[in-house]
């Protein structure tokens, strides 16, 4: 008798605004499943804001806190993660989300991305210093190779819910059985 595999943990990558977190609690809701989102985990731990780390302690440090996170979630056997929008930025988390995880890009417009962060700007400390559909054109400039690289399957959120999003990734789950 043929024991069963393991599944990987589906990982949710992409820039912010694409719905990875809201996605990520609706599929881990349609599969039964536990979450973990790295934002909210670091939150949690150390007390503050994503954008008040930022301020505090600075992007490199932030980007070394992510990392650590991420192979936590990966190694604690949590089923759906959501990442931060830069955690494809270095390669030994490119590496680990290839091959430890399921990786879907939720792909989405720097125009949608930029309505849909339109409420949290003070959140979200890397649009500070220029117009939002601006910077979130730049940042996908930046990470779109990268989001590719690690993607084993992409799907378009413009125009989506969160639920319509999951939905779309359970098909593309199921259909690797």
């Amino acid at each position: 008798m043929k024991k069963k595999k393991e599944a990987k943990p589906v990982a949710l990558v992409g820039l912010m605004g694409s719905g990875k977190t809201e996605t990520a609690r609706a599929l881990a809701r349609d599969l039964g499943a536990s979450v973990a989102d790295l934002d909210a985990m670091l939150e949690a731990v150390e007390g503050l804001s994503v954008a008040e780390l930022f301020a505090r302690s600075g992007e490199a440090w932030f980007r070394a806190r992510e990392s650590e996170l991420l192979a936590q979630a990966v190694a604690s056997g949590v089923r759906v993660i959501a990442t931060g929008g830069g955690v494809v930025l270095d390669e030994a988390r490119r590496r680990l989300l290839r091959e430890a995880c399921d990786t879907v890009w939720l792909e989405v417009s720097p125009a949608e991305a930029a309505r849909r962060v339109a409420g949290s700007p003070g959140s979200r400390p890397l649009l500070a210093g220029g117009a939002p559909e601006e910077r979130l054109s730049a940042l996908l400039a930046e990470r779109s190779a990268l989001y590719a690289e690690v993607a084993a399957h992409r799907v378009f959120t413009d125009g989506r819910t969160p639920r319509e999003v999951a939905a779309l990734v359970r098909e593309w789950l199921a259909s690797r059985k």
